[in-house]
């Protein structure tokens, strides 16, 4: 009887031909809802960049949410978002008056997009007012701060999903698939980069009490690379360092760039880098029969890939990456499934980036 290796039974089967490797799995949604008019209405907390240029615009895409309100602490951007998307006024809160919205049947979800230290209190906030809520990534500064939001939904009986878009998106879901079936075999060893030059220098990014440092902002996306390429969690970090090549903007140890190495179960490891001094964004999975290589990994729109499977490309446009994760959480919430990305979701990357804060304070292998 003639014997296979799994590279050369995937050729046998013609799966290594060279076209691309496209799969519907990867546009797969939660079910309609029964009643398809209805959308969800989404407040928007914070008015900055993300919400400005990416969330808003995507709203306007959305199937099953729309924006019907705002939440800012800026009086002069009331009516220019009130006349760009025809808000009323009654949906209009500031931070003093924003527990009243319990009061406002037009909204549904309240969505935190604030600094990272604020994420707690407005999320414990919505929920005390009954209304479902979006999170933005990170989820807090703390594991612990990440309990207390969860403990806060759980209580009130809404739902917590964080905005980690890219768990929502065709490319990940699709080598998450070729990982989870085994189609290359077991993974090895994974690589995962995100950075890009951060050129502000007086943002929450440079702030330390406001949950700034690159490990928060660009270094869970180089978590969840590991974390989902392996289909595996960390059990521990065996290194890891922190410093910064502009000690003028991060001050007093503040990290501006950061690397680690991940343990996983079975000898699997993870190399991890995050920075805001340099453009890098892919992730490699190695496998036994092959290599996963996403470049870039994260990005708003142009994400893509290859493997010996073939070429991993499901394109679209910004911000559909933006709408596609609200539309799929609010289907969630309409149908009462769980969320895609749940709280919990958050706290493990949390977790761990007060693991790689730890072990490079330390110099020791820190458990997760």
């Amino acid at each position: 009887m003639t014997h296979f290796s799994r590279r050369e039974l995937i050729k046998k089967l013609g799966l290594l031909s060279g076209m691309t490797y496209l799969t519907p799995y990867a546009f797969s949604a939660c079910a309609e809802p029964k009643n398809s008019e209805k959308k969800l209405g989404v407040a928007l907390v914070g008015l900055g960049y993300y919400s400005t240029d990416l969330l808003a615009p995507a709203l306007q895409m959305t199937k099953h949410c729309y924006l019907a309100g705002i939440v800012t602490g800026t009086p002069e951007k009331e009516k220019i978002w009130m006349d760009k998307y025809g808000i009323p006024k009654e949906n209009v809160y500031n931070y003093e008056n924003f527990d009243s919205i319990k009061d406002n049947p037009a909204i549904d979800v309240v969505y935190v997009v604030l600094p990272p230290s604020m994420h707690r209190e407005y999320v414990e906030r919505a929920a005390a007012a009954k209304k479902q809520v979006w999170c933005e990534k990170p989820m807090a500064v703390t594991a612990n701060e990440c309990q207390a939001m969860i403990d806060a939904c759980k209580a009130n009986g809404v739902s917590l999903s964080i905005g980690y878009r890219c768990q929502h998106e065709p490319n990940t879901l699709e080598f998450q698939r070729i990982v989870k079936e085994g189609l290359l075999g077991p993974v090895q060893r994974v690589e995962c980069a995100a950075g890009y030059r951060e050129n502000r220098t007086n943002h929450w990014k440079q702030k330390r009490e406001m949950g700034g440092g690159v490990i928060y902002d660009m270094g869970v996306y180089s978590i969840q690379g590991a974390r989902l390429g392996s289909n595996m969690e960390p059990i521990a970090v065996k290194s890891a360092k922190v410093w910064t090549e502009r000690p003028d903007i991060y001050q007093n140890g503040l990290g501006e760039i950061v690397e680690a190495e991940l343990e996983f179960p079975d000898g699997v490891t993870a190399w991890i880098k995050t920075s805001f001094a340099d453009n890098i964004n892919f992730l490699n999975i190695h496998c036994e029969d092959g290599t996963i290589e996403m470049a870039p990994f994260q990005a708003y729109a142009g994400n893509r890939g290859k493997s010996p499977l073939g070429e991993i490309n499901f394109p679209y446009q910004v911000p559909w990456q933006q709408a596609n994760q609200m539309d799929r959480d609010a289907l969630a919430i309409m149908n009462n499934q769980a969320m895609k990305v749940p709280g919990e979701e958050g706290k493990r990357d949390i977790r761990i980036v007060e693991a790689i804060l730890e072990s490079a304070k330390t110099g020791e292998r820190v458990l997760i």
